[in-house]
């Protein structure tokens, strides 16, 4: 008898692509969680959400485009992405200037989302 032993696995994330190892430690464990085939919420708040911004040019500070590799997480099953509306406007942009679709909801639901989960990470 086979029992489904996934858990809901939400990341956190709210800095700013560079500059700091914040962002590519929370991608990778959010990559290294969906290989065992955990349910992964990934959520970007603050300056988190610039992150996702289509455009990016890294190269000029001799850092890698962080963006590319969010294109990747399809395959890893990783489908549940999530901005917070209010951090996108307050920095003027929108879900067309991302690199991946992501689900656009305000704080409240931002909150079930943690309660739903099993364990959160936040960096």
């Amino acid at each position: 008898m086979s029992t489904n032993t996934a858990k809901t696995i939400t990341f956190i994330t709210r800095s700013t692509p560079y500059g700091h190892g914040q962002a590519k430690a929370c991608l990778d464990m959010v990559l290294s969680a969906a290989v065992f085939e955990q349910k992964i919420n990934f959520i970007f708040m603050d300056d988190g959400v610039w992150q996702l911004k289509k455009g990016q040019a890294p190269s000029h500070i001799d850092a890698k485009d962080l963006s590319a590799a969010f294109t990747a997480l399809p395959l890893y099953e990783v489908n549940d992405l999530y901005v917070n509306a209010n951090d996108l406007q307050e920095r003027g942009l929108n879900c067309e200037e991302l690199v991946v679709p992501v689900h656009s909801v305000q704080a409240n639901t931002i909150a079930e989302l943690i309660r739903e989960s099993d364990v959160v990470f936040t960096l």
